[in-house]
């Protein structure tokens, strides 16, 4: 629910199918190092992230790692897709683990 005159913040999850337990470890290694490394004006733009492995039960439909952002604003979100450096060497090392699909990612706003 957005509050007045504040913009809603954006909850996203990013979840990957890595088969394999080696290339597991290599995303989740990637994701702690952006998660230190991420900044907009050289200052820390996402509030909060998390990330791990999915429990082995047929509900995970073959997805292994999950990525949870929250980001104050679209206008953050944004920024990660488009322009953020970070962001962009970690797509460079999941596009290196030859994943079988493209991630899913969904995103709401509250």
């Amino acid at each position: 629910m957005e509050s007045y005159g504040q913009k809603p913040r954006v909850y996203r999850t990013a979840m990957f199918k890595v088969p394999e337990p080696e290339k597991q470890e290599k995303l989740l290694e990637a994701l702690r190092v952006f998660a230190r490394s991420q900044a907009r004006d050289g200052k820390p733009y996402i509030l909060d992230i998390h990330a791990g492995l999915t429990k082995d039960e047929t509900r995970a439909k073959g997805y292994t790692v999950v990525a949870q952002t929250l980001f104050a604003n679209r206008d953050d979100m944004e920024y990660y897709d488009n322009e953020c450096p970070a962001h962009a060497n970690l797509k460079k090392v999941a596009a290196g683990l030859g994943l079988p699909e493209r991630p899913l990612i969904v995103y709401f706003e509250e």
